[in-house]
């Protein structure tokens, strides 16, 4: 049991994902910060979150008879958060923007404290209206909010703190407002800086270069984003020029982490020209296991392996059920159904294989092989855009083995890491930082079949719990690299996989079990936070 000695933190992140219809989130970043809290509170560890109230979420997105990724921005209603009373201002284009902060505990979560914009007299009200939904002076104002609002809000709610955890660079603004206020007590500007540092940790999440985001140095000061505290080459010694607020944050915190062993050494070896950042330290994602593992699993992994095969039976039914209700596609109960649910992006190869058609065509026509996809794009991402438009349009080419549900969500991903058989991973290695959906459908019984990167390096035992796509090959050579990884995917797909599911249910029955049993304490959040508090949190 966690002490009352133990530091008490702030997690400040742009998205939680707590439940399904609360639309505060957007994919991975969101879930975990959704299961973090969640994972604080029933462990008791001392965390409160701070975050943004979206007025129309992320986006609901839709596919068009055409085959069209569509964007919808319902507003949105939430009648349990609470008003705390307390509003609090930050200064952005040299205008006063007011914040309300409300409360959210409903779901089990730590304390979560959201900031808003949208309230009467704010010229600048609609900070807070779309997650992700801009770039340039737009993004700044939101980010102000989080970081600078957050502190101030922490002030103002009376809630001390020791530790302030940014949750990707969206935060580092936060940093901005402590070294402000340790100025405002008579430090010079680097005494300042060096106080403050003593008291940020960071994560890092992507090594995709295009999810480190960067500003111009001329907008940063024409929003007032440097908060009075710091001059233009100050902002440019500390991130550069463009400002890139990964850089930043790493040279604010005492000590970053990236979110598993492999992703650690991709993002030092990706940040080893940054001098004076912070040591980077793995420290794997993990999951909320009430939230997303079904309990009769986990029982019955300790149990006879027929009653594990009994429940797994039920929730593939279910999700079955689930897809004909949503896309009138009747899928085989009986037949192997991979499930495949990623944000589009070109790096995760969402329709990897089908890369061969001649490799898989047959077993998709004949229903031996079915695939549901999931994930949504970028709502300014017309490549993200494109990507779902192809596997619609292999829907459309395999109508009765291949289907794609729209408008992913938390209930959507449940349905999936508890229903499928095998759950498909094939990003081009080293880019996929994590991967928590691949642990939860692990812990399901679902079986992993993944190239050997994020965490499935630290878990994959081939043929005993799950199965690797290739030996860890990496090359800057995209083509060389897509061809390699063709190769053995289709190998252990024909040679492996499916002479398993079809022909030896002894060897899968024992081979979920070992998923089961392999997987659910190493990566559940109680094993993040202990790291977190002992690695990362204290000195």
């Amino acid at each position: 049991m966690p002490s009352n000695s133990q530091p008490r933190v702030a997690y400040f992140c742009m998205e939680y994902a707590l439940q399904s219809n609360f639309k505060m989130y957007a994919g991975g970043l969101g879930i975990l910060a959704g299961d973090y809290l969640k994972g604080a509170k029933d462990h008791k560890f001392p965390i409160v979150g701070i975050g943004i109230k979206w007025k129309q979420g992320y986006t609901d997105q839709r596919i068009s008879p055409e085959g069209k990724a569509i964007d919808t921005y319902p507003i949105y209603n939430y009648p349990f958060l609470k008003d705390t009373g307390v509003t609090v201002s930050v200064t952005i284009r040299k205008r006063e923007v007011k914040c309300k902060v409300w409360l959210c505990d409903k779901f089990g979560n730590a304390p979560l404290y959201l900031l808003d914009t949208d309230i009467p007299g704010n010229e600048d009200n609609w900070i807070t209206g779309q997650l992700y939904g801009w770039f340039g002076e737009e993004r700044i104002a939101q980010e102000m909010v989080l970081g600078i609002g957050g502190v101030k809000a922490l002030r103002a709610l009376k809630i001390p703190v020791d530790v302030y955890h940014f949750n990707e660079g969206h935060a580092l603004f936060a940093g901005f407002e402590l070294v402000r206020e340790q100025m405002k007590r008579g430090k010079s500007f680097e005494e300042a800086l060096r106080a403050s540092r003593q008291q940020i940790v960071f994560t890092t999440h992507t090594p995709v270069v295009q999810g480190n985001e960067s500003h111009y140095l001329d907008r940063l000061m024409y929003m007032g984003a440097d908060n009075g505290s710091f001059s233009k080459q100050q902002l440019k010694q500390l991130g550069g020029s463009p400002f890139n607020m990964t850089v930043g944050a790493l040279r604010l915190s005492r000590k970053a982490n990236a979110v598993a062993q492999l992703h650690a050494k991709t993002a030092n070896k990706m940040w080893q020209g940054v001098k004076g950042r912070a040591e980077i330290i793995g420290i794997t994602n993990a999951i909320h296991v009430p939230t997303w593992v079904d309990k009769r699993i986990l029982r019955a992994a300790d149990g006879m392996s027929g009653e594990i095969w009994k429940w797994h039976q039920e929730n593939k039914k279910n999700l079955l059920t689930f897809i004909y209700e949503r896309t009138g596609v009747r899928l085989k109960q009986n037949s192997l159904l991979i499930g495949f649910s990623r944000r589009a992006v070109p790096y995760k190869r969402s329709d990897f294989i089908f890369s061969d058609r001649s490799k898989v065509d047959r077993l998709f026509k004949t229903g031996k092989l079915q695939i549901v996809f999931s994930g949504k794009a970028h709502p300014l991402d017309d490549g993200g855009k494109q990507i779902v438009g192809n596997i619609v349009a292999l829907t459309k080419r395999y109508p009765d083995s291949v289907v794609f549900i729209e408008n992913y969500d938390m209930t959507v991903g449940s349905m999936l890491v508890r229903g499928s058989d095998v759950w498909l991973n094939n990003p081009r290695r080293p880019q996929e930082a994590s991967g928590t959906s691949g642990m939860k459908a692990a812990m399901n019984g679902v079986l992993n079949l993944s190239i050997l990167d994020g965490w499935w390096p630290e878990a994959c035992v081939h043929g005993v719990n799950g199965w690797q796509i290739g030996n860890g090959y990496e090359n800057r050579d995209e083509k060389k690299l897509d061809a390699h990884d063709q190769k053995s995917l289709y190998k252990v797909l024909l040679e492996e996989v499916l002479p398993t599911y079809y022909d030896d249910k002894k060897k899968w029955v024992e081979m979920m079990k070992q998923s089961v049993l392999t997987t659910h304490k190493p990566f559940a959040v109680k094993r993040m936070l202990q790291e977190y508090y002992t690695k990362l949190y204290t000195d």
